[in-house]
């Protein structure tokens, strides 16, 4: 078995690092982008009071993070009330095979958008770099059919954000930190739409 690369203290000072990291970069998202994220939740919370569904995407990673926004919001987040209208696009493994087969890997979310994208509908895009094709495909299939586009991307943006009617960027290269920043914001956003919609 190989002999152990770190020291208590350097993984320690490892940890303390990366969370402090961490702990900077939502404290500098709390100063600079808790507008934007008011106004995301605004629009998702004015459609979905309309009958309007929230489609969601992302690769890697972010596929799960999409995957548990559609569980905090079709099951409950923190109130107990009725179930809203949100759809996972990374969800469905024989979709994505079908269509990344027949159609090529960019187009799996964008066909998905256009079997259950309908005007004034909002699609959600989760990237860390801004740059994936089939997230793009899916932006200008969505503004094709008249839909919302919103995006949470990271290091500059990407194009992504150029695609997005609102876009909020995590301004760092780190693909953790990233993701890790999206897991909050994305909770957030769910409590400020839950509580437009059901609180007191």
């Amino acid at each position: 078995m190989k002999k152990r690369a770190f020291s208590l203290a350097s993984m320690r000072a490892r940890v303390e690092a990366e969370l402090g990291e961490s702990a900077a970069l939502l404290l500098r998202l709390s100063k600079e982008e808790s507008g934007a994220l008011c106004r995301m939740a605004g629009a998702v919370a004015d459609r979905l009071r309309e009958g309007r569904a929230l489609l969601v995407c992302g690769n890697g990673g972010s596929a799960a993070d999409a995957q548990h926004l559609a569980g905090e919001l079709v099951g409950r987040f923190m109130l107990e009330r009725a179930p809203l209208r949100c759809l996972a696009l990374s969800s469905d493994i024989a979709v994505i095979t079908a269509v990344g087969n027949d159609y090529g890997f960019a187009h799996v979310f964008a066909r998905q958008v256009a079997a259950h994208g309908r005007e004034g509908d909002v699609l959600l895009l989760l990237s860390t770099s801004g740059v994936s094709p089939n997230l793009l495909e899916a932006a200008r299939e969505a503004r094709r059919r008249g839909m919302c586009v919103l995006a949470l991307s990271g290091r500059d943006g990407g194009p992504l954000a150029r695609e997005a009617d609102l876009c909020i960027t995590v301004p760092s290269r780190s693909s953790p930190r990233i993701q890790e920043a999206h897991a909050a914001l994305g909770h957030i956003l769910c409590g400020l739409v839950e509580q437009e919609l059901f609180g007191s």
